[in-house]
């Protein structure tokens, strides 16, 4: 039976992509260790762990960037290993962690990229590709900036257009690795309250890599954290944040509290003092 949480979110009844339990190794060195790991339609899922996780390597074994893993992926009731890479691009579009933009394309070159996995060979952008990439401009907030060049916007105007041209892309399945990488803290909350819109309204799934635990508490439906190559845990925000399993991962004692003001999930990283419980901190605040 599905369960609904607050924010409007109803847990899956099938995936939109499951793997697992699989494994993969990279020069010899073992990456992901027997990890099982899903992600339906209509949900987004944070991936949290330290430095060496294994996050990116996921996402990328995953979305069939890279090949070699051990054991089964299936997206959308298939084989991965039966798709062609055209196929997987047509349902699974990446936002890479970093991407190199220098060459003077404008906004709108940018995003017509994300049609290439539906044009043949030598295929000239029709019509609708043009009306496509358009509506990816309009529902990222940069259709006005469609004749700017890439190398003239701010750090969160070039990450909502690269996801403007992974929607381009038309997928079923959208793969963020850092998205706030390197933004300010308006940028963040604005990039993932994007992700977690398009997620809502186009029924997309989206797995989004996040290092900043409490930004992912508060826009991601499921955590799954990640520690040396294995899933820790897998669950609701409230369940994975959690001392014993942050204490494993990161090495550090915590304790969560709802924010007084916003209600959304805080941490606090401890030091020997205690920590006051929810009641204290909300008579406490101004």
């Amino acid at each position: 039976m599905k369960q609904t949480r607050n924010n409007g979110y109803r847990a899956p009844d099938a995936p939109l992509l499951h793997a697992g339990p699989i494994s993969y190794s990279r020069d010899g060195q073992a990456i992901l260790c027997g990890i099982t790991f899903s992600v339906a339609a209509g949900e987004l899922v944070g991936l949290i762990g330290p430095n060496g996780a294994g996050k990116s390597t996921l996402l990328k074994v995953i979305g069939g960037l890279w090949s070699g893993a051990q054991g089964p992926i299936t997206l959308a009731g298939r084989p991965l290993a039966r798709y062609s890479a055209r196929a997987i691009a047509q349902q699974v579009a990446h936002v890479p962690q970093i991407t190199a933009l220098d060459f003077p394309f404008t906004v709108q070159q940018i995003a017509l990229m994300g049609r290439n996995p539906h044009l043949g060979r030598f295929q000239i952008e029709t019509a609708r590709d043009r009306q496509i990439v358009t509506e990816a401009l309009r529902r990222t907030g940069t259709l006005a900036l469609a004749d700017r060049l890439i190398g003239t916007l701010s750090g969160g105007e070039r990450q909502r257009v690269l996801i403007a041209r992974a929607l381009a892309q038309e997928p079923r399945l959208l793969l963020l690795d850092e998205p706030t990488a390197n933004l300010d803290l308006q940028h963040q909350i604005g990039v993932l309250e994007l992700v977690r819109d398009l997620v809502r309204q186009g029924q997309l799934g989206a797995v989004a890599a996040v290092h900043d635990l409490e930004l992912a508490a508060r826009f991601c439906d499921r955590l799954v954290l990640l520690h040396e190559g294995r899933v820790l845990t897998d669950g609701t925000p409230e369940r994975v944040l959690s001392p014993g399993p942050l204490r494993t991962a990161y090495g550090v004692n915590t304790r969560s509290y709802p924010d007084p003001v916003t209600g959304y999930l805080r941490l606090a990283v401890l030091d020997g003092a205690p920590v006051p419980d929810a009641s204290e901190v909300a008579h406490a605040a101004p």
